[in-house]
This record gives C-alpha cells, sequence and structure tokens, in this order.
C-alpha cells in the first residue's frame, strides 16, 4: 500500500460527520432516501461508469470522534474499495477540534494498512492483494506521521506473524534467531544464552518448565539505549512459551492445545515494540527480556507436587504444571529489576484463562505495584485503541499465593486466578520496581476478528437471556452439567454470571463501559458430549 502527500488522483472519498450539510447532489439524494447519514462506519458509493466517482464515509459525530474509530473505518474503506475495484482513491483530512490532523493521519494509515495483513505463508493457493494507493490531502507536514504509522504497523505485523507462526517451525532457539536477524541490524544489542549459559545464570525456574523438551530454552535478552542523557531505563518481558501442553497437567486437546503455539503471544509483543522502538529510532532506553521454552511432557519433566528454585533464591511450589508461564517469568523479571537495573518495567502474558471469563476477547487484564505507572500506560492505550482493564491488587489475593512447604506456590487456586497470577509474578520484582503485569490471553489471540484485528492473532461462548439478572441467574441455578465455576480450560464444562461474581465489584456504569450486562452469561466448555450440554442448557432455559 502507498501513501502520497496533496496529489490529486483516484476516486474521491468524501468524509461526512453525522447532521453535517454538504452542497453535494449525491449526498443530497442519499440523504433524502435514508440510504446514508453520516453515521460512524456508515459507507455509501457513487460509482458511475462514466463521471466523477465518489465514496461517502460515515464518522458519526463530529464532537465525539475518536482517534481508533478513525482507524476502524479507514479499514473498512480498504474493504470497500477492494470490492469495487478502485484501487486508488484521495481523501482530505477534515478540521476536528480535538483530534490534529497529525493524529487523524496516524490512525488513517494504520487502519487502511490493517486491512492488507494476511498470514497465508503456508497456503499453495494465495491471493495476491492489489496494491491500493491513498493520496492524502492536507496543509499540513505529514511526511513524518505516515513514516510513523508505517513502523507502528510493521511491527504490529511481525508480532502477528509470531504469534501465528506454528511451534513446528517456532521454538526457543528460532525464536532467538529471528530476534538476532530482525532487531541487531536495527541497532539493538541481543544476546541469547542457551541451556548451558542459562544454568551459569541460575534461571532454574526457566529450566525446570523447559527442561522435558528436546528443543531446550533459550533466554533473550534486548538492549536498546538510545539517550545517555536520560537515567531512565524501561525493562519488558514477554512470556516466551512457544508451545504449551500443559506438562502433566495436560490440556484438553480441541480448542485448547492446538492453539498452544500462540503461548508466546508475549514475547511476540515484546519483539514487535522492540522492532518499532529501534526503526523510529525513539530517544529511550529499553531492555527486553524473554525466557522462550516449551512445556512439554516426558520422564524428565517437573511434575506437581514439585518444589523448584528460581534465579531469586525463593523456592516454588508447584500445584499445576500448566501455570508454567509464571515460573518463567519469575526468573525473567527478577533478572530485569535486579541484575539489570530498569526503572520500570511491564511483563505481557498470555497468562490465565481466568483473565478470559473475566474479560472475555475484549480487555486485557492488568494488575501494578504502582498506580501512576499504570495510569501513564492507561492513557496511551486509550490512544492506540488497547482496552485495559485494571484488577483489584491487595493482599487478601496475594495471602492465596503462600505456600506451606515453600516460599510461594504457583497458582492460588480457581478464584481471582487473573489477579493471584500477577501477584505471584509481584512477588519476583526486584527493589520495589514499578511494575505493571499485562494478561493478554483473551487479546493476544482472537477465535473471530474484532474491528480491524483478524481471527487469530487476539473460546469463552457469552450469551444474553431475555430478562435481567434473576433469569440470568435462573438459568445457571438449573444448570446440571456446568458448575459455577470462574475458570477456564478446565476438562469440566463451567458457567458464571460476570455481573454478580468476576464483575460484582464494578458500579452499574464500570459494567456497562465493560460490556457485562445483568442478564449475561459465560461458558467454559469441557470434554463432555456436547449432546449433553446442548440439552442441559435448553432445560435450563426453558425454566425462565
Amino acid at each position: 500500500m502507498k501513501f502520497n502527500v496533496n496529489l490529486k488522483a483516484g476516486i474521491s472519498i468524501e468524509i461526512v460527520f453525522e447532521g453535517e450539510n454538504k452542497d453535494n447532489r449525491v449526498l443530497t439524494y442519499a440523504k433524502d432516501k435514508d440510504l446514508f447519514s453520516g453515521k460512524l462506519g456508515e459507507f455509501y458509493s457513487y460509482l458511475p461508469f462514466d463521471g466523477d466517482k465518489q465514496i461517502f464515509v460515515g464518522l458519526g459525530k463530529k464532537e465525539e470522534l475518536k482517534e481508533d474509530e478513525v482507524r476502524e473505518v479507514f479499514f473498512k474503506l480498504v474493504k470497500v474499495l477492494l470490492t469495487n475495484k478502485e484501487y486508488e482513491a484521495q481523501v482530505e483530512v477534515p478540521s476536528i477540534e480535538h483530534v490534529d490532523k497529525n493524529t487523524f493521519v496516524k490512525a488513517l494509515v494504520e487502519g487502511s494498512l490493517h486491512a492488507t495483513y494476511r498470514f497465508d505463508k503456508y497456503k499453495t493457493d494465495k491471493k495476491e492483494l492489489p496494491e491500493i494507493t491513498i493520496n492524502i490531502l492536507t496543509n499540513e507536514d505529514i511526511s513524518e506521521d505516515i513514516k510513523e504509522a508505517e513502523a507502528v504497523i510493521e511491527g504490529i505485523f511481525f508480532a502477528r506473524d509470531l504469534v501465528n507462526e506454528r511451534a513446528e517451525y517456532l521454538y526457543p532457539e528460532t525464536l532467538a534467531n529471528i530476534a538476532k536477524s530482525e532487531l541487531s541490524p536495527l541497532g539493538v544489542e541481543v544476546d541469547v544464552y542457551d541451556e548451558k549459559q542459562c544454568e551459569e545464570l541460575g534461571l532454574k525456574g526457566l529450566l525446570a518448565v523447559g527442561r522435558a523438551s528436546e528443543r531446550k530454552p533459550r533466554f533473550i535478552v534486548m538492549k536498546y539505549l538510545n539517550n545517555k542523557n536520560d537515567n531512565e531505563v524501561i525493562g519488558l518481558v514477554g512470556k516466551g512459551v512457544t508451545y504449551d501442553t500443559g506438562g502433566y497437567s495436560i490440556k484438553p486437546t480441541a480448542n485448547s492445545m492446538d492453539i498452544m503455539h500462540c503461548d508466546m503471544g508475549g514475547a511476540g509483543t515484546v519483539l514487535g515494540t522492540m522492532k518499532l522502538i529501534a526503526t523510529r529510532k525513539i530517544k529511550k532506553n529499553v531492555i527486553a527480556v524473554v525466557g522462550a521454552c516449551e512445556n512439554m511432557v516426558s520422564g524428565n519433566s517437573y511434575k506437581p507436587g514439585d518444589i523448584i528454585p528460581t534465579l531469586s533464591g525463593k523456592t516454588v511450589e508447584v500445584l499445576n504444571t500448566d501455570a508454567e508461564g509464571r515460573i518463567t517469568l519469575a526468573d525473567s523479571v527478577y533478572y530485569v529489576t535486579n541484575e539489570l537495573k530498569v526503572n520500570k518495567i511491564i511483563d505481557l502474558a498470555t497468562l490465565t484463562g481466568a483473565c478470559l471469563v473475566a474479560l472475555g476477547e475484549v480487555y486485557t487484564g492488568a494488575v501494578t505495584n504502582n498506580q501512576e505507572f499504570y495510569n501513564e500506560l492507561s492513557q496511551a492505550a486509550k490512544s492506540a485503541g488497547e482496552r485495559v482493564w485494571q484488577m483489584p491488587a491487595d493482599d487478601s489475593f496475594r495471602k492465596l499465593n503462600k505456600s506451606s512447604v515453600a516460599d510461594i506456590k504457583n497458582t492460588g487456586g480457581r478464584l481471582g486466578g487473573t489477579i493471584t497470577a500477577g501477584l505471584f509474578i509481584e512477588y519476583f520484582v526486584a527493589n520495589n520496581v514499578p511494575w505493571i503485569h499485562l494478561d493478554i490471553a483473551g487479546t493476544a489471540y482472537l477465535s473471530k476478528p474484532e474491528k480491524y484485528l483478524p481471527k487469530g492473532v487476539g473460546s469463552i461462548f457469552t450469551f444474553h437471556v431475555k430478562g435481567g439478572e434473576a433469569e440470568a441467574r435462573k438459568v445457571i441455578d438449573n444448570l446440571e452439567i456446568f458448575s459455577n465455576l470462574a475458570n477456564v480450560a478446565d476438562a469440566k464444562s463451567l458457567v458464571v454470571h460476570p455481573a454478580t461474581t468476576t464483575h460484582a465489584q464494578l458500579s452499574d456504569s464500570d459494567l456497562e463501559a465493560a460490556g457485562v450486562t445483568k442478564n449475561q452469561i459465560r461458558l467454559s466448555i469441557g470434554l463432555e458430549n456436547v449432546d449433553d450440554l446442548i440439552e442441559d442448557l435448553r432445560l435450563a432455559l426453558e425454566k425462565i
């Protein structure tokens, strides 16, 4: 896809806000016939055989327009252009009081490029997309904005490709090789530690998780230091479990183990971020770490009941070998905060199914030890169109991780699982460094497309019953097979009423913001016979 500045060529894209009037006969006709009103995401195409072609694009109420909505609309616009076989278009950047033109352009470019993503490297019958050219008309200097947006998308696509790649081809060694080959030429210092060197470093948690695999762990350290005048060093840590069987706490295959190549979503995000930072030569100091391994099953596997040491010297009682990511992160987080002395740290991990139950595939769950640091991230997330929800974190949850035989246990149980998993990681943050944990279990790999995000890199079923809270609770109370527990990826099918369980602490307005209604029910499907599950649901629904 190409972008030009102030080149008047191609089909005309007319941006229209809701309630806005323009001196355009086609627009007047479309409005008179109720074919178009300017609502957000609304399109009307006028493509005569002979004459000026126009596509009208609705951006909704001008005073309410958000940056991410621009991304979504231009993502859809590219789809409209492709459908109509129109491969060049021109669009004038509108004047919007609360969204400056530079921001608008970046969102326009990002949204348009999102429409071009494909992961088809293993398809023999590939369909090449025609090249689209978008000519942007504006009186502002936007050349750097276009370059920045292109770099952002390059980093995103790099991360997507990594997460979409299959474990047959992406494993600790190859992930490390990719980090070197992609980042080193950009000025990132990449050091890779093999199994023996990991032993020398004392990464006992990482090694315990990865020891059953024939493909041995790698510890990847990436340093980008581009501001000698700034003492601040930001740390990034990504969960790098390139394939997760669950170990001896083995996962069910259907809709679980078959997508576990994505369990390195945190690592993919970190590598994509480092690529963006280095490409744009951002004046910051960033150190990123990925502990890469496979969680497999063999006679050499770590086992439920084991007590394993970690780099910090603290010991972990293993109650569930499928809660492996937090053990690898324990070593990585301690290494970054104690050995490399970063000033702030963010870890990203596809960590808990509980986060899927609580927040679906819509929000990333966050746990932090520093509210000021989290507020900075929250504001940045809003600008980027990322939805993040802060979870409570206090001693009521920390005590659930206490072990009677070791310093800490690797699961605090089913209840509050997203929080206790995050607080397990906090236990290994050295020197009280400001820290944020991002649980991307729901947002790293999507079961279906969401806005401009494709299926894959991004299952829980959510539905609504007629009525309100009482009707929803009645359905749940009458289920015989489904257990009323807030968990996921269990062998047993589970049901939860979010409004009175996972989201019970929220106000009505906060529930609405989170997309949670009183009549909403969420299911996690286990290994029972599907006909039995359907019958169980049918009988329960008949009770209301």
